[in-house]
């Protein structure tokens, strides 16, 4: 079947609504996509027909309301359409059960917002995320809220956001004269990903426990020869990133490259932007397509930030811009950004944005899989800046400095034969050692780990830039000058500001100390940096632009911390585990072993020096590892209950103490024989998918 036949087929999308629903419910529905005007209710009932006729023709006999709890993951709970009609079954969907439903959820975090006692709560169906058929089950987008009216999702804050920003860029733009319905964000969420072969996977415990391994001794061949990024698919892989994109285009997901990642078996996957909500969407149903096809193909996804210590980690790079209904890209610079005012102040906006929130911007990354990638040589450190490339940035110094602008425009670019075609070489470069870099009409953000839901950082930039305009609405709003006092407030942000831009890379040995200097924060861990959260301007910003409450938002970093104290928790026991059952009996089996044929050659008066050497170098580090272990499982006992101690003592000393552990066990792998090593070493792993 050609794609455009099958693109898009199991949702409920903008052709299906026309050709299903009466034409006065289609306007009104379209009315509140697209202009989010209130939605009304009266038309619910035949929305709700419409979509269970249709579902049912695709051999849907369930609905769920499909929501995003404070669980990086996606909740459903399934109910059947058939319903008694006398001595009849019938299939049904009324408008009240397409609109809100009633989950069962008390034991989704909510950090004592909604006690287990008072476990009502209420899924509300999300007119603005198209309804999709998946396996037999209509699923309906909702947001998830409590009896008394907390957000428990990461929808609702979302939409909130999305509205925030809507108003106040709208204020802005009107002092520009212009005028427009809607601005909107988009995001185009590239996602990193493992593809190892399912039988290798089943003999770690800890892939199939915490989705990393906590030990590993470092292949003979990892990725320094630079030849799998970009490198020819091997066939399994493209076989399976063929069903990948035909499985992602039936979903209405407009998956668009691919190609292997600098890694061993690590890949990726970047669809085409749309607005941030659906995209949000997309990126929570394709991560769970990733990994259900993956099984399909005999393969497991790994979506874990850093599932193989010594190559790259994986992240999820957002790439944010903002338009508006009149297709207007507020993010792009035009052919001479010196003389477009507005362009300049929105700029202006976004930098200091980011630089006096940017602890809850980092923060809204934070984990405990990403603390081991950010930093990395494949990821942008954990310390905030923004990159605006050879373009704006001597712009940018020109009004900072005082220097002279020279503009830099796009050249042609030939290899220097007559047969290579010309082809534009663009104003800027592109810096990957940078966490915020502005590319060309967008901001990459690039510190989001591979398996995190893209809502939480999308949440905090719509906020903080939601702030930035309404602040600079306030101040010119009345200006008597308005092109006067626009530049003078452009220059006063980007001066307050300034030392949030590095141009340089990020990567390099004076970064960190220089960024010290200028008062950036550098948190590296999720215990250092959720805490941001609790700080007065922090929560302020959310109360102001009605993203969220002040006890949503501590509820928030309360839950960060809760499941990073957790996620180390069970690495640690498993770490523990599996040294004390399988690796330490394993090495001294080697070891008696050795001592067996030691003492055969001595009987015979055969060299045995190197044999001695090594059972007594696997013998001191085999004990070592059990000290180590002891320390381990010690300070593990040890950890206090108070929620910010008991995160400082996960992040400062049982992950150390791991790490300790994982040392010894590597050495030891290295020196014992593949016979007796009780699992599968990275080269296995890595290099299984032939």
């Amino acid at each position: 079947m050609n794609v455009t036949e099958y693109f898009g087929t199991n949702v409920f999308n903008d052709e299906v609504m026309k050709n299903t629903l009466p034409r006065e419910v289609y306007t009104s529905l379209r009315r509140t996509i697209d202009e989010g005007q209130p939605l009304d209710t009266s038309i619910a009932s035949a929305v709700a027909n419409a979509m269970k006729d249709w579902a049912a023709s695709k051999g849907a006999t369930h609905y769920t309301h499909w929501f995003q709890p404070l669980t990086d993951l996606t909740a459903e709970k399934h109910d059947s359409f058939v319903t008694p009609s006398g001595d009849r079954a019938i299939l049904l969907l009324t408008g009240k059960n397409l609109i809100v439903g009633e989950p069962d959820a008390s034991s989704f975090p909510s950090d004592g917002m909604r006690k287990t006692s008072a476990a009502r709560g209420y899924t509300a169906w999300d007119p603005t995320s198209p309804a999709f058929v998946k396996e037999g089950t209509l699923y309906i987008p909702t947001v998830f809220i409590s009896y008394t009216g907390e957000t428990l999702d990461k929808k609702a804050p979302l939409l909130k956001s999305v509205t925030a920003l809507d108003l106040q860029a709208k204020r802005l733009l009107k002092l520009f004269g212009i005028e427009c319905r809607k601005v909107s964000t988009t995001v185009g969420p590239e996602q990193e990903y493992f593809l190892i072969d399912e039988e290798v996977y089943a003999k770690r415990k800890d892939l199939i426990l915490t989705g990393r391994t906590l030990f590993g001794a470092s292949p003979s061949r990892g990725q320094e020869m630079e030849d799998h990024y970009f490198g020819a698919l091997k066939t399994r892989v493209s076989e399976y990133m063929r069903d990948l994109d035909e499985t992602l285009w039936s979903y209405g997901i407009y998956a668009k490259s691919e190609h292997n990642e600098v890694a061993p078996a690590q890949h990726e996957l970047a669809p085409v932007f749309t607005t941030t909500n659906i995209a949000v969407d997309n990126n929570q149903l394709t991560m769970e397509l990733m990994k259900k096809v993956a099984k399909r193909h005999g393969l497991v996804c790994l979506l874990h930030e850093k599932p193989f210590e010594g190559v790259n980690g994986s992240g999820k790079h957002n790439n944010w811009s903002l338009s508006t209904d009149t297709g207007l890209n507020l993010l792009d610079p035009g052919e001479t950004p010196e003389d477009n005012p507005r362009f300049m102040l929105i700029l202006a906006c976004v930098i200091a944005a980011v630089d006096k929130y940017q602890g809850i911007l980092r923060a809204s990354v934070a984990s405990a899989g990403n603390d081991h990638r950010l930093g990395a040589d494949e990821a942008p450190p954990a310390i905030i800046s923004v990159y605006l490339g050879d373009q704006l940035g001597p712009l940018v110094d020109s009004i900072v400095l005082g220097r002279e602008y020279v503009p830099k425009k796009p050249v042609p670019g030939s290899i220097g034969v007559p047969e290579s075609p010309i082809f534009p070489i663009d104003a800027t470069d592109r810096n990957r050692t940078s966490p915020f870099a502005f590319t060309g009409n967008k901001f990459e953000f690039r510190m989001l780990g591979s398996q995190a839901s893209v809502a939480d950082p999308n949440i905090i930039l719509n906020t903080i830039a939601a702030q930035a305009f309404s602040e600079a609405a306030d101040e010119l709003s009345g200006a008597a000058d308005f092109k006067r006092a626009c530049a003078e407030y452009t220059a006063k942000l980007l001066k307050e500001h300034y030392r949030i831009i590095f141009n340089y890379n990020g990567y390099g040995p004076d970064w960190e100390p220089e960024a010290v200097r200028r008062g950036l924060l550098d948190n590296k861990t999720t215990a250092d940096a959720v805490p941001e959260f609790f700080k007065r301007e922090n929560i302020d910003v959310f109360v102001r632009q009605g993203v969220y409450t002040e006890k949503e938002v501590v509820a928030r970093a309360n839950i960060a911390l809760t499941n990073y104290v957790k996620t180390i928790r069970i690495e640690a026991l498993t770490l523990s585990e599996m040294m004390r059952q399988d690796v330490y009996p394993a090495v001294n089996r080697y070891i008696a072993e050795l001592c067996d044929v030691i003492a055969k050659k001595k009987s015979v008066g055969a060299a045995f020096a190197a044999d001695l050497a090594l059972a007594s170098k696997l013998s001191q580090l085999n004990e070592a590892m059990a000290d180590a272990l002891k320390k381990l499982e010690g300070d593990l006992a040890e950890t206090p209950a108070e929620l910010s101690a008991s995160s400082q003592k996960m992040a400062h000393v049982i992950v150390p103490d791991m790490d300790a552990v994982r040392r010894l066990s590597d050495s030891m792998e290295k020196l014992c024989s593949s016979k007796y090593w009780p699992f599968p070493t990275y080269a296995d792993i890595l290099y299984s998918v032939k």
